[in-house]
């Protein structure tokens, strides 16, 4: 079996192609690797805190590599301290990193010129599968989720903060992409098949950011977790 680092963002589309990743002999995943804004503490453009994301990798009883950034981070910045985490890996024997992306040619292509310069490759196991029925599968296979995050340019500001249910596909515009592979929606998992443990939490302080960017906290449920 080859060794693989997951680039995991604690969303849905993370966690149906880490499913994927994990069922396929081929690979075996020696970490999750997530980018962290340090002035927030929570997971860059999901806004979802460390802590949770904490939790979902000791559910998924995987090891968590965090890669620090700066908010308003550049791309130089990012792609250093990234590059910094995959030596790291590389030298413990990685021959790859594996994404949830969908769709988008030049994201992919982004990620494969990055990963190019560590002489390691790009694993796609989504790639180019049809986003409602990817949407279909999340829900048929018992994963939970709710959304973190709406770009309310894109998708009116009630969708924050709602599970997602067959209710919540139906209500998406036809303008806006099932999964939000455009960015219109992000999202955290909090149970599903490949988690020992749901992740308790309870919505939290909804709040606008950059006038465009329209956030529902997440907060660790201390009295359900210990309830377990």
């Amino acid at each position: 079996m080859e060794k693989v680092i997951f680039s995991w963002s604690g969303g849905k589309d993370c966690a149906l192609a880490l499913r994927e990743i994990l069922a396929d002999q081929n690979y075996c995943v020696i970490a999750l690797l997530t980018t962290v804004t340090e002035d927030y503490d929570r997971i860059s453009m999901h806004g979802v805190r460390r802590e949770l994301l904490e939790k979902q990798a000791e559910s998924l009883g995987l090891p968590l590599e965090i890669v620090y950034i700066p908010k308003n981070s550049s791309n130089e910045v990012y792609e250093s301290r990234l590059e910094k985490s995959l030596v790291k890996y590389k030298e413990l024997g990685i021959i790859g990193v594996v994404f949830g992306d969908i769709y988008l040619e030049d994201l992919r292509q982004y990620r494969e010129k990055n990963l190019a310069r560590l002489d390691l490759k790009g694993i796609f196991p989504l790639w180019k599968n049809e986003t409602s029925e990817l949407m279909n599968n999340l829900i048929t296979l018992g994963f939970e989720a709710v959304t973190v995050c709406v770009d309310t340019s894109m998708l009116s500001a009630s969708f924050v903060g709602r599970k997602i249910d067959q209710e919540f596909i139906a209500e998406l515009p036809n303008t806006v992409d099932k999964c939000g592979e455009n960015g219109e929606y992000h999202s955290f998992v909090f149970d599903g098949p490949i988690f020992k443990l749901p992740i308790p939490i309870r919505l939290g302080e909804r709040v606008l950011r950059d006038e465009r960017f329209f956030y529902c906290d997440l907060v660790l449920d201390r009295a359900e977790e210990y309830s377990h």
